[in-house]
């Protein structure tokens, strides 16, 4: 993997002030209920990418079987997690 260079503040600054700003109400609600529910929202958000991505692949590749499509995600999400560090 190759090695990470270290940002200067500067550089924090403009990644930063790309961001969306913090929904502070979300946050609450999200702090509010038990750390097993937490992670509730964040499955949701992942199995809808994973759906708009089958989607994408079903229409691209249109002989697939729904396992070939799976596998086609599983390598796509790879790729990225391997090249963004994220997938």
């Amino acid at each position: 993997m190759a090695e990470r260079k270290h940002l200067t503040s500067e550089e924090i600054s403009a990644i930063v002030d790309g961001l969306n700003p913090i929904d502070w109400a979300q946050m609450e609600l999200l702090a509010k209920l038990p750390p097993g529910k937490r992670i509730y929202p964040s499955l949701r958000a992942s199995a809808m990418i994973r759906a708009g991505l089958r989607t994408a692949f079903k229409r691209k590749f249109p002989i697939l079987s729904l396992p070939e499509i799976n596998m086609k995600i599983l390598d796509y999400l790879t790729f990225m997690d391997d090249k963004y560090g994220h997938a």
